[in-house]
């Protein structure tokens, strides 16, 4: 782990660190907060007793030859062969991004319908697995007319209605053009990769905090406080009438709605993240994580925002902010880890239709520290940087080109400069802290300099941002002052407050967007291709 300079004084000291890493080694106690990926186990067999293709093409696979067995699937293609002595399907049923053959005899009674079938239609096998005499799979299924053997037909999809195109026809389909048809975009490779990807990376998740000693805490979608404190917020309330109905609204004397009929009889919304109700069960159960959805009520059209997203965040008592990069870290690790081992189908494809060079540059991200540096290192690197190139943060010509290379100590970083430091300068995800308090959320905790706050950022390559976390203010003068200064309601953090109150105890988290993180390990470049059913400005289909 690489040591950050400047380094404030710890909670637990190094010294001390280093003396329990001893004692864990003298009692035996295999304990470590990096831990290796396990192998996901197998399941070859569903509810209703067919085989998953997925099984099929484990190492091992010549194992079923002789077996008779059922598959269940869709056709990804059918022809004829052999003069049409036979016809082949090509079958998946989502397991895994390979097909496998399904070879149909003459001989089989419902043989011309099942040659009359196409792309898309369903089907339910029960054959033979054989040695394949072809040369794109060693085993295949093979269907004649023994008893008891069959190919049905589930259901029919109708030749040149199909929206989903194939063969070269398929490749020319545009991730945008998939997401008018969510409903059907699943059966496609790209989609049907990303998506068994964004389950073990979901799985992993748990994996990895519940083996550390994290509880699970669900915290509520609905809330009546801004997490960021900058609106921006879904509201929700019982006081609008029906579509078809006209408004009429009660009001207070001053003009304003009136909320004392609504269900929660205040103003309340969809919640923009889980921080705040979490800290609550952190500051009695020492180490716990949220994993749900969160919204966010901003227009955006950029290739990283949605309004309706899926946050990760850990939240650790007795902790700080240099606990929280460690943790941060070691779980990016680990999810990536995870998927390297269970998800080789899926990501060498993705390495050949979206990035090149994707397993590796993976690789190296686990492989290495992450670089530290301090907020003001970091825009000093990005300033030398556009002294000396004339050129850099250019593009195209835009009116934002100029904003990008004024460089200065309190600006916001912009996801040009994260990805310049991570891409260009150090090559590999840099960790950026003490940010000044002034583009910093409130709850987090001021520095000796009064100037800072301990925040972190993770920066990866090609996504930049992809975790926000900070040790939180503790002190509850110094909470109370921060909420004051920027004009919040402290009204509406009395419980928040009370934990400075009643045994505050140092403590910090993260924030990771789930989406962003399936884009990081998928090579995906919008994050509407990542989830299934993307909420952005004007779209709210499916």
């Amino acid at each position: 782990m690489e040591k950050s300079s400047k380094v404030e004084s710890r909670l637990v000291s190094d010294e001390e660190r280093e003396s329990l890493e001893k004692l864990l080694s003298e009692l035996h106690i295999e304990d470590k907060n990096s831990p290796d990926a396990p192998i996901k186990p197998l399941r070859s067999i569903s509810f209703s007793g067919r085989i998953r293709i997925a099984a099929l093409f484990e190492d091992d696979h010549e194992k079923w030859i002789d077996k008779t067995i059922t598959l269940g699937g869709w056709a990804k293609s059918i022809r004829t062969g052999g003069n049409k002595e036979f016809c082949f399907i090509d079958l998946n049923d989502g397991s895994s991004v390979r097909n496998f053959q399904a070879i149909i005899m003459k001989e089989v009674s419902n043989f011309e319908e099942v040659c009359k079938e196409g792309i898309g239609s369903s089907f339910l096998i029960r054959g033979k697995i054989v040695k394949s005499p072809g040369g794109k799979q060693s085993i295949e299924l093979r269907v004649d007319n023994t008893p008891g053997l069959y190919c049905k037909i589930l259901g029919s999809c109708k030749l040149g209605e199909y929206p989903l195109m194939t063969g070269k026809e398929a490749k020319k389909m545009k991730l945008e053009t998939l997401r008018d048809i969510c409903h059907l975009r699943p059966r496609t490779n790209i989609i049907s990769c990303v998506t068994r990807i964004r389950n073990n990376l979901a799985y992993a998740t748990h994996i990895y905090f519940q083996n550390r000693g994290f509880q699970y805490i669900h915290t509520p979608l609905i809330t009546s406080s801004d997490c960021e404190g900058a609106g921006s917020m879904f509201q929700v309330t019982t006081l609008f009438p029906s579509p078809n109905e006209k408004v009429s609204l009660k009001t207070t004397p001053e003009g304003l709605v009136d909320y004392k009929d609504d269900f929660f009889s205040k103003p309340t919304y969809l919640t923009v993240s889980g921080q705040l109700a979490v800290e609550n069960y952190a500051c009695a159960l020492s180490d716990v994580y949220t994993f749900g959805p969160t919204f966010r009520a901003e227009v955006s059209h950029t290739s990283r925002h949605l309004a309706e997203f899926w946050m990760i965040e850990p939240e650790m008592c007795f902790a700080d902010i240099y606990d929280d990069m460690e943790c941060g870290e070691n779980y990016l690790k680990f999810c990536l880890k995870y998927v390297l081992e269970n998800n080789k189908a899926d990501l060498e494809f993705l390495e050949k239709q979206v990035e090149k060079g994707l397993i590796q540059r993976l690789k190296t991200v686990i492989d290495n520290d992450f670089k530290r540096l301090s907020y003001t290192e970091a825009i000093d690197i990005l300033k030398e940087a556009v002294s000396k190139n004339k050129k850099l943060f250019i593009e195209d010509s835009k009116e934002s080109s100029q904003e990008l290379r004024n460089i200065y100590w309190g600006m916001d970083m912009a996801s040009p400069h994260e990805r310049y430091l991570t891409e260009t300068v150090f090559k590999k995800p840099v960790i950026v802290y003490n940010y000044p308090k002034e583009i910093k959320s409130f709850y987090m905790k001021l520095n000796s300099d009064g100037k800072t706050v301990a925040a972190m950022d993770i920066l990866v390559p090609k996504i930049g941002e992809i975790i926000g976390g900070s040790q939180r203010e503790e002190n509850y003068e110094l909470l109370s002052k921060r909420i004051d200064e920027l004009k919040m309601d402290i009204k509406g953090y009395w419980w928040y407050l009370d934990l400075r109150k009643f045994g505050t105890v140092p403590h910090s988290g993260f924030g990771l967007g789930f989406e962003r993180l399936v884009m990081m390990a998928t090579g995906i470049e919008n994050i509407r291709d990542v989830i299934p059913y993307p909420r952005y400005p004007g779209h709210a289909d499916f």
